[in-house]
């Protein structure tokens, strides 16, 4: 079969290799997997540079998320096992934590449907507690985690305003249903936020970007705010003034969505059901803004790690997309 890479570690446009290899063995408790889309994750840019959390021996295939097919005929949902991720014509996954695909979705709204989303229903309802009528700020909302959590939002009943940098994702994050665009390079976010609230501040910030973003976030909370840390796509992890935190009474929630996987994995089964109904409704739909062949699989991962994307692309498998 054929397989993306890594043989060292740097960025994915220049470690990552297309080769012919054996079909990996499922191990115990594991299945093979005939990958019909495999969505692209900023993680997949971080396994190339070694600076992932999790580093799988060399060589290894990226590829964390992706819509599969069973030996029995079945389209799930799956976060390989590493070190044989999803940019490759099978991978394996663990069966236990295999997922349904939705009826309503195809193999690349699929595969981009668990991640993203599940980080973002886990952070805005788990966590954070989102009620309808309250106000949610998304940092990147045109980007893959990002949107997901600006369909959440929506769903949930809160008003939206989407933080964006450019003219062109200010336009897709307002297709997506953000009743607020800040663009963070022509505007004062704070002040933009302030002014969209009537000086209240939002009651929930989502940001896996970090950095600058985050201290926006800081500035720009409620009275009893919650601001949910998913990321640091930006580079930088802040180090929070927990003594603003207590002067102007907001909580700093971390998640963590993996761990769920181990700790309360029913919780897992049970916000897939709850995307599902989702999905089967409208109410969110994955944006897949660029489906690529596996050969442009290494280029379209680098593009997401220089962030010059909006929503997701997807690497489908020719038979797939016939």
């Amino acid at each position: 079969m054929q397989a993306w890479q890594v043989h060292e570690n740097g960025e994915p446009g220049e470690v990552l290799r297309l080769a012919d290899v054996a079909r990996p063995v499922p191990g115990d408790g594991q299945v093979l997997l005939k990958v019909r889309a495999a969505n692209i994750n900023f993680p997949d840019a971080l396994l190339c540079r070694g600076h992932y959390q999790v580093r799988p021996p060399l060589p290894f295939t990226p590829g964390v998320e992706i819509c599969g097919e069973t030996e029995d005929g079945r389209r799930v949902i799956a976060n390989p096992a590493l070190p044989h991720g999803g940019f490759a014509e099978y991978a394996v996954a663990d069966a236990a934590a295999l997922l349904p695909a939705p009826d309503a979705l195809d193999d690349a709204e699929a595969a981009a449907l668990h991640i993203g989303y599940q980080t973002g229903w886990f952070g805005l309802h788990r966590r954070a507690g989102l009620e309808a009528g309250e106000t949610l700020l998304v940092h990147a909302a045109a980007g893959g985690v990002g949107s997901a959590a600006v369909q959440l939002g929506k769903a949930a009943g809160a008003t939206v305003i989407g933080v964006v940098g450019g003219p062109g994702k200010a336009a897709v994050a307002r297709e997506l249903g953000c009743d607020v665009v800040i663009d963070r390079r022509a505007e004062d976010v704070v002040a933009a936020v302030k002014e969209a609230t009537g000086g209240r501040g939002a009651d929930v910030v989502y940001d896996p970007v970090g950095g600058e973003a985050y201290t926006q976030s800081a500035k720009a909370v409620a009275f009893e705010g919650r601001i949910i840390v998913v990321g640091f796509a930006g580079g930088t992890i802040p180090s929070p003034a927990l003594n603003h935190a207590l002067v102007k009474n907001y909580s700093i929630m971390g998640l963590h969505w993996g761990l769920y996987n181990t700790k309360n994995p029913k919780l897992v089964q049970h916000c897939h059901e709850q995307l599902t109904e989702l999905a089967a409704r409208g109410a969110i739909k994955p944006l897949v803004s660029e489906r690529v062949p596996l050969p442009g699989a290494a280029a379209a991962v680098q593009k997401v790690a220089d962030g010059l994307t909006t929503g997701r692309i997807a690497v489908v498998m020719e038979e797939a997309a016939a």
